[in-house]
């Protein structure tokens, strides 16, 4: 089942690719547009940074309240997270919105955002979320898990509302954000040039943002790009995989509270 589904999918995207004997202006801009957003994400998403870029063009007023904000005050690791999520949020959607509507005139459908066969094969997600839930669980007992999980680390006897709600709603948006990024605009905006390749293409610097995290879950990114890129140029949606990956994450951080005590 699973050889006939990849090969059904190599088929079909195999037919997309253009063979002209111009350069592909829109694959250039959509890989330079790629990097550039994921360095944007990487500098400004540390706060850090622009302080020293308020310091460093005389803000020191702007500076010493965003250093108040996150550094002294009682809720500054929300506050981090809050800054951290908007720039990845605004880094994954701003540059290839405006790409999509203003440089290539195109349907935003186009790019997996269309909802015609989004949950066509339900059945899939379904296999998905059974394999990796036992996972989830069993790397749920690590140290290096619990240290890690939940991002906002909730305090004994804080109740989740508001900042631990707010938080998961925009782990939400985050995970839209991610998946559009790499499953819709990277794959369905360079299909055309690198056919079922794009997938591929998709998953190396999907596979770099997982650095710094376990190695058991970066190592599994390699296989969920894999996985949910196909899903995404079969369907031509990215919907089902927002759905898994906010599924898997919330089990994360659900499994995470539950092992230090805080369910």
């Amino acid at each position: 089942m699973i050889k006939k589904l990849f090969e059904k999918v190599y088929r079909s995207a195999q037919q997309e690719i253009s063979h002209s004997p111009i350069p592909d202006y829109k694959t250039i801009i959509i890989c330079i547009t790629v990097a550039f957003s994921l360095s944007m994400i990487k500098y400004l998403g540390d706060y850090r940074y622009l302080l020293f870029f308020f310091d460093s063009v005389g803000f020191s007023d702007t500076s010493l309240q965003l250093r108040e904000w996150m550094q002294n005050d009682v809720h500054s690791d929300f506050y981090q997270l809050i800054y951290w999520v908007s720039i990845v949020i605004v880094f994954y959607l701003l540059p290839p919105f405006l790409l999509i509507k203003f440089v290539f005139k195109d349907s935003f459908s186009n790019y997996g955002l269309g909802i015609k066969s989004a949950f066509k094969d339900y059945k899939l997600y379904l296999i998905m979320l059974l394999i990796m839930i036992p996972l989830v669980l069993f790397f749920s007992k690590t140290e290096s898990f619990q240290m890690r999980y939940p991002f906002y680390h909730l305090s004994k006897n804080e109740s989740w509302y508001p900042y631990f709600i707010v938080w998961e709603l925009m782990y939400l948006l985050q995970f839209f954000a991610l998946e559009f990024f790499f499953r819709g605009f990277m794959i369905h905006g360079t299909k055309q040039r690198f056919g079922f390749y794009s997938v591929l293409v998709m998953t190396i610097p999907y596979c770099m943002i997982h650095f710094g995290k376990p190695l058991p879950e970066t190592l599994a990114a390699i296989i969920a790009g894999v996985v949910l890129g196909i899903l995404s140029l079969k369907s031509k949606s990215i919907w089902l995989g927002v759905a898994i990956h906010y599924s898997v994450a919330i089990t994360m951080d659900v499994c995470s509270l539950y092992q230090k005590g805080l369910l």
